[in-house]
């Protein structure tokens, strides 16, 4: 099988020189040349059909560019979440705060120091770099789908968009089961 090379668009019709932006319909054109191919785009106003020479021709989309939703919670808002949910017993509870020990210590603003076992319980010593107090987190040995799930949820909470994420209950009851989450 061959492979050919084709080039990018370069964003700019190649018949008025204007640029071509997100969302912008255009005809892409390939001229051949030798063994490989040129690439001409034009913006649907500029279009008249394709030239006589072009190999092949088709219609395109820029396309949008996707933001990625970014957490507006200050950095005290997520300690003390992390803080109060220091005593809860509920597993739910303790894999959200383990969850929010990942987010601060990606933040820098905790720091693993050791890892100390009661029976078959793992704890993570922790420190929090802006008071230098110490911290017990229960390591829940999540897989990395239910990692995904809490932070879903964790992220509409703290988003204030419940409805689209299960309840930490329901979550807890299908931990065993994969779940599809959209990215919070």
């Amino acid at each position: 099988m061959d492979k050919w090379e084709i080039a990018r668009s370069t964003g700019v019709c190649s018949v008025s020189g204007q640029p071509l932006t997100e969302g912008d319909e255009y005809y892409v054109v390939l001229f051949e040349e030798g063994e490989t191919f040129r690439r001409a785009d034009y913006s649907v106003d500029k279009w008249d059909g394709p030239p006589a020479d072009a190999f092949c021709h088709f219609k395109s989309r820029i396309p949008e560019k996707k933001t990625k939703k970014r957490l507006l919670v200050d950095n005290d808002l997520l300690i003390n979440f992390f803080t109060r949910l220091a005593e809860e017993e509920d597993p739910a509870r303790q894999r959200f705060r383990f969850v929010l020990a990942l987010i601060l210590m990606r933040k820098r603003l905790l720091r693993y120091e050791e890892t100390n076992r009661a029976g078959e319980q793992e704890l993570w010593r922790m420190r929090l770099v802006r008071d230098h107090s110490i911290h017990q987190v229960l390591n829940p040995h999540l897989a990395d789908d239910q990692i995904e799930s809490v932070s879903a949820q964790l992220g509409a909470i703290l988003h204030g968009d419940m409805g689209e994420y299960p309840e930490p209950e329901e979550a807890a009851d299908s931990a065993e089961e994969p779940q599809e989450v959209e990215d919070a």
